[in-house]
This record gives C-alpha cells, structure tokens and sequence, in this order.
C-alpha cells in the first residue's frame, strides 16, 4: 500500500495559491460577498456611536426626569436599522460565499471525475481504493466548507479589526490603549494553536484517508473474511485505526477547543480593565461619559470576536491547504498520454481483418523488473487464440498491453499491420470486446447494464443476445424483466453476472474479442451452454482467451503456452498433447482421470 509523503509547509503554500487562483471565475461574486462584509463592519463599527448618544440622553438626563422620548424613540429605531441591515449584509455575504464553495467543489469533483479516465492504471494499483475515494468526498468537502468559512471569515476578521481600532481610539485613545494590552495574550493563544493544532490537523487527513481505505476493505471483502474468520483480524485492523484517528482528533480539538475559554477569560479580563479605565476618567473631570463606556465594552467584544474569529480563518485555510495536497497530488498526476492528433487507422477504413502480432514486446510493472522480457507471435484473422499458463506467467498483462491499459517498454503490437501505438486508445477499445474475469455491474436497469455505452439496439435484438448468453430465462424471471433495476449487485450470482458481462460484450459486437477467465465464476453446465455461445460470438473474429480449465480451449486454433512472460510452446491442443511438454503437463493435472 502506498503511504503519501508527509505534507510540507513549502507543498501547502502552493496548494493554497493553487486554491486561490481556481476561485478567478467566482471572482465578481467574491468581491460582492466582500462589499457586503465591509457594509457590515462599517455598520458593526458605527452602532456603538448611536449607543453611545442613545445611553448619554437616557443617563444625563434621567436625574432631572427630562428625558426626551421621541429622541430617545428615533435613536432606538436608527440603532435597530443598523442592526438588521447589518444582519442582512452579513447573512447575504455568506450566502454567496456558500454559492461560490459549492460550485468550486462541484468543479473539482467534476475534475477529478474527468481526471479519473485520464489517469494509468499505474496509479491506482499503487493506492487504495478507499484513499481515492477520500479524495473525492472528505477532501473536497473539507476544501468547499473550509474555503466558505475561512475566506468570508478572514476578510472580516481583518477588516473589522482595523476598523475596531480606529473607532476605539477616535473613541478614546486612553482605554483604546488599555485594550491593546490584551493583544499579546491574544496572539500568545494563536502562535499556540498554530504550532501544535495545526500539524494535528493535516496528519489527520492522512488518518481519515487511510481508515477509509481499510473500511472499504472490510465492505468488499466481506465473503473472504468470513469464510477465513478473520473478522477478529480485520475489526483489530480497523480498530486501531480508527483509534488513532480519534486520538488525533482529540489533540487537535483540545488544543483548538481551548483558545475559547482561553479568549473568554482575555476578555473578561479586558471588560475588567476598561471599566476601571474609565472610571477612572470620569472621576478626572468627566473625561468620559457614561455610553462612552458603554460604547467602549461593544468595541472590546467586537475585538474580541474578532481577535478569535481570526486564527480560526487561518485554521480553516490550512485545513484547505491540507485537504488540496492531496487533491492536487490527484489532479496533477501523471496522465495518458494526448492522442488528440492521432487518427483512426482501422475503424471506418473498411472491414477489419484481425491479424494481430506481437513483436519481440518487453514489459515491467517497475522499470528494474521485467514482467515480459522478449514476446513474439503472429496471429491470423479469425483465429481463436488461448493462452495458458501458471499463475503469474503474463496472462493477463499480454492482455493488458494488447488493449494499451499499459504501455510497452519494447517492441511493438500490430492489428492488421498497424502499430497500436500509432492508433488512439479509444479506436484500440472499440477494435476489442472484452470479458473480465472480475465481473463489474453497476446501479441501473439489466438493459442498461448489458448495452452499457452501446446505442441502437433494439429490444428483439437484445433478447437474441441475452438467449446467445444463456442469461434469457433469469432476465425473464425477474420482476421487470429487461427493466429490472439492480440496486445491489450482491443480489444477483456471481454466475449470473458472468453471463451479463458475456452479453454485454456480444451487444458490443467488436470485431477482436478478449476473454479473460469468462467462464470463472460458473457450473459445468453453465459453462457447457456459455462455450458454445462463446463459439458463436468468436466464429469469424480473432479471439484471445485466457483460460484455466483447459477443456475450454481444446478447439481453440492456436494455443500459446506462457511460462514467466515468454511463449515456451504453441500449437493446437493435439500438437501440444504429442508433444508431452509444459502443455501436457497441465492438461493431465486436470484431466488425469479423464
């Protein structure tokens, strides 16, 4: 399994610009998510102002019972004007920076959707399947929801801290400066958060990735660890790792969860300091009155919240920045090669014959080890080739490298004299029908799951394919019949889906045809009816079968016997059977008591 590096400070700060630079497109509904944030602080900064006169007018002349209502009535009504415009301006700006995020975790999800068919099978067999799928889900979310949060957060956490100081010192400069005591405790609780949260939050990204990948394991391995009772095993796997996900969540929470009470008690403090500030002025001469004060203990919460609001703006972008390292290690890894320039050589050229050869073909998984060192075979049109051989011989790569799932390192691969090199991927995919001995369906109807991509064909057409199959009579006993909607597809026999992937590949009607191990997952009846379908579908198509139980392949025109990626004999089975060789070896371990 595959362990992604530690991720560095230098990586997150490009990520964040990377983050930065995708949000142009959004950039005219950011700067009005901004305008509307500074109406708020403007409004926030100059409420305290309307408070202040409204306390004055209620205190200066309460003693004296002068107090003029209908200007005390104005300034309450000015004052809850301020409060809900501001309100509104506030709500409205984070709306449309919770548009802005949805629609950008939309467009990389889009990305990586688009990405993922880009990508060389190299990547994903260096990787879990649950790490991927992480990427897609708690990566991107925690980017959309972070990037909401802290961007909107950040720009008022600054704004609204500037604006803050000015009015307190316009204020009175005097308790402006008895607040800014406080501002080194406030920055001693965000260098903190900073240097042991921070790092506790990126590593638990990785955690949350690598749990994921374990219970994606657990879910689709269900029949092999039962069978094994090895649920002990797997639980204690997965146990500890989610154990450490809850640890490192726990440290990261704590130490965040406690700049709160630690910023409550600053400002409690803070409250403290202005009040005996300002008690102080009054009793020197009036320096001060009383909705100063008051107006005063609304710009020490402002600040307060604001002093808060701050690290946890920065928080949320270092979460992003965490999240993106590992969407961009994604988005920005290696791809197939663009073949936008390559034209179709064979598709619309005329009928394709079917001679394939094989070309002193090198191949390795890594670049220090070999997997195929020298291969070499001619096939003729319409032939019916098998290739056997023990486990690990090169079955299923020879296969692999013929489609161009993998790239040669070496020699070359013909289809009727033209390299496949020389031909797009998608012209060498539509050239080859393909069934794989893992059996994939996917949610939908049993008609959408057998023509898959294939358009045009006609319901009487689909039931001659689904008779060819032998699959006709199950599809028909089902509630729907072709309409029959697979929401699990552990409803359905793994013999049954076999037979579905082999109509699907008959619906496809290409004129080369790969069988991978077709008949794995099937009875000998079964198998009885799916051969002589398999002969009706590779009658006048050359045909590439990967066989174990070698009584499947006895009338196959040529046999090519593997042994560590290269052909050791090759014939037909009675040649290969006279030769009392490799071949024969194999087929009398199976078939001795024939």
């Amino acid at each position: 399994m595959n362990m992604h590096p530690p991720i560095s400070a230098q990586g997150e700060k490009g990520n964040l610009k990377k983050l930065f630079n995708a949000l142009k497109p959004y950039s005219v509904m950011i700067i009005f998510a901004f305008l509307f944030t500074s109406v708020s602080v403007v409004i926030s900064v100059l409420a305290p102002q309307w408070l202040k006169r409204l306390t004055d007018e209620i205190t200066e002349n309460a003693a004296t019972q002068t107090i003029d209502l209908e200007k005390i009535l104005n300034l309450a009504i000015v004052l809850i004007a301020f409060y809900c415009t501001n309100a509104f301006c506030y709500f409205t700006s984070n709306f449309i920076m919770a548009t802005v995020s949805q629609k950008y975790s939309r467009g990389i999800r889009s990305a990586i959707s688009k990405k993922i068919n880009r990508v060389p099978l190299r990547y994903f067999d260096s990787r879990q399947l649950g790490d991927t799928m992480s990427i897609v889900t708690n990566d991107v979310d925690t980017i959309g929801q972070s990037m909401d949060q802290g961007l909107a957060m950040l720009f008022y956490s600054v704004t609204a801290l500037v604006a803050v100081l000015v009015a307190m010192f316009v204020t009175c400069w005097e308790m402006a400066l008895t607040v800014l005591i406080i501002l080194p405790m406030m920055l001693l609780m965000a260098v903190l958060l900073f240097k042991f949260a921070m790092p506790q939050f990126r590593r638990n990204q990785q955690y949350l990735a690598s749990l994921n990948g374990c219970a994606e394991e657990n879910y689709t391995g269900q029949t092999v660890i039962q069978a094994f009772n090895a649920g002990k095993k797997m639980t204690a796997d997965f146990e500890n790792k989610n154990k450490r996900m809850r640890w490192g969540v726990f440290r990261g929470q704590t130490i965040a969860g406690f700049m709160q009470p630690a910023m409550t008690f600053i400002s409690y403090f803070a409250y403290a300091a202005v009040c005996v500030v300002g008690g102080l002025l009054m009793n020197d001469g009036n320096k001060v009155s009383f909705g100063t004060i008051t107006a005063f203990l609304v710009y020490v919460n402002l600040f307060q919240n604001t002093m808060q609001q701050l690290p946890q703006a920065i928080n949320n972008l270092q979460m992003a920045s965490a999240a993106a390292t590992r969407v961009y290690d994604f988005v920005e890894s290696e791809e197939l090669s663009d073949e936008s320039g390559k034209e179709f050589k064979l598709l619309g050229n005329g009928k394709i014959k079917g001679e394939v050869e094989f070309k002193n073909v090198r191949f390795g998984y890594s670049p220090d080890k070999l997997i195929i060192p020298d291969f070499s075979a001619k096939i003729k049109a319409g032939m019916k080739v098998a290739i056997v051989g023990p486990t690990g011989a090169g079955k299923t790569t020879l296969v692999n490298l013929l489609m161009r799932f993998y790239e040669i390192d070496g020699g070359d691969i013909t289809i009727d004299g033209v390299s496949i090199k020389d031909m797009p991927r998608e012209e060498v995919h539509d050239i080859f029908g393909m069934v794989l001995q893992d059996t994939w369906m996917f949610e939908g109807t049993i008609r959408e799951n057998i023509l898959f991509s294939k358009d045009g064909v006609s319901d009487e057409k689909l039931e001659g394919i689904l008779k060819e199959a032998g699959v006709s009579h199950y599809v028909n006993t089902l509630p729907g019949g072709l309409d029959y909607f697979i929401e699990n597809e552990s409803s359905i026999s793994g013999g049954q889906k076999q037979l579905m992937t082999i109509a699907r590949a008959m619906a496809e009607n290409a004129p080369l045809l790969i069988l991978d191990e077709a008949t794995s997952n099937v009875d000998t009846r079964t198998e009885e009816i799916i051969q002589t379908a398999m002969d009706k579908l590779t009658d006048g198509r050359t045909s590439f079968v990967i066989a174990h139980r070698l009584s499947t392949i006895k009338n196959a025109d040529m046999i090519l016997v593997m042994r560590d990626g290269n052909i050791v004999e090759q014939g037909n089975h009675d040649e290969l059977i006279a030769q009392n060789g490799f071949y024969a070896n194999l087929y009398n371990s199976q078939f001795a008591n024939e």
